[in-house]
């Protein structure tokens, strides 16, 4: 008895020790929930039906004579990366950019449900869609590929606009605002859709209730539980290791 005691403490010991040396684990929920929870599906598909209906409102109270456009994020907003995500876990690493490069050259992302049928209406109404995203210049051809392999309308050479000097898409919407009507923009990332978000380190929830009547009709906001800007506001120092960032993490959870 007293054997069998010492062997399942030791089991535990050990179980804690490889949680504690494990920061990756706490993605594993957020990851397996995109990957396969209908509750995923579902929140992707409300999105698009939002914006599907938000759309038609849009044309028709517009009156510019420009050509109209919506704009589109990337990365978990059309195209799902949770493989990548699984990858980097099952290697126990967050995030290498090698890694990253190597994943968007297969062109192997799936589609975000309801994205491809969402984009395939607006270019049915003469909407052209604008794909301004956050990726690199080493991802170009990986990213049109992936793109184009699904048949997403308008993915080519001028509706491609990847990340040059800065993470801020400001910018870049200004520059489409100068010939199109913007209608809508849809993202999982608050900077998506207005650099009032943007700022480093800024609590965008007071923003977030400013603007609160944007979302769901200008504003189509996709979940993504894996990774985003908001986290940034947990962490204190420079340099942090990964089991530093899980610490943090872990001593920002509200409790009673």
């Amino acid at each position: 008895m007293k054997k069998l005691f010492f062997i399942s403490v030791f089991y535990l010991l050990s179980a804690l020790s490889f949680a504690q040396k494990s920061p990756e684990r706490d993605y594993t929920n957020a990851v397996l929930w995109q990957q396969y929870s209908g509750e995923y599906r579902a929140l992707s598909f409300q999105a698009y039906n939002f914006a599907r209906l938000s759309l038609k409102e849009a044309l028709w109270n517009q009156a510019n004579a420009k050509p109209n456009c919506v704009i589109v994020d990337a990365d978990e907003t059309i195209l799902d990366n949770s493989a990548f995500q699984g990858h980097e876990m099952k290697n126990g690493v967050s995030y290498v950019q090698k890694d990253w490069t190597q994943w968007t050259s297969l062109a192997q992302a799936d589609t975000v449900p309801g994205a491809l049928a969402f984009l395939k209406f607006a270019a049915s109404k003469n909407v052209e869609t604008f794909y301004v995203t956050n990726r690199e210049a080493a991802d170009h051809d990986g990213t049109l590929k992936n793109l184009q392999k699904f048949g997403f309308p308008y993915a080519d050479e001028a509706h491609l606009l990847l990340k040059t000097t800065t993470s801020d898409k400001e910018p870049r919407r200004q520059k489409i605002l100068e010939k199109y009507n913007i209608l809508l923009l849809c993202g999982d990332n608050l900077s998506d859709f207005s650099n009032v978000f943007y700022r480093e380190g800024k609590d965008t929830k007071e923003q977030v209730n400013l603007l609160q009547n944007l979302f769901g009709t200008r504003f189509i906001v996709l979940p993504n539980p894996m990774y985003g800007d908001w986290e940034k506001l947990l962490y204190k120092g420079d340099k942090l290791n990964e089991a530093d960032k899980a610490k943090q993490r872990f001593n920002q959870l509200k409790s009673y």
